[in-house]
């Protein structure tokens, strides 16, 4: 296997605009963003609903 290089890329980003379309793009990129930020959050061990709880038995 070789590296991939930039036509390959290319390639990749125009079958991609073909199958999903202009305007569903930024669309995934957003749900992409946000799913990447809950796993960094996840594996930092930050859990949102524990701290939520604590702060409510306060």
């Amino acid at each position: 296997m070789g590296r991939i290089g930039t036509p390959e890329i290319l390639i990749i980003l125009v079958v991609v605009l073909l199958l999903f379309g202009g305007k569903k793009i930024p669309e995934l990129m957003k749900g992409l963003g946000s799913g990447l930020n809950e796993f960094k959050k996840a594996s930092k061990g930050e859990d949102t609903t524990a701290k939520k709880e604590d702060e409510t038995k306060e």
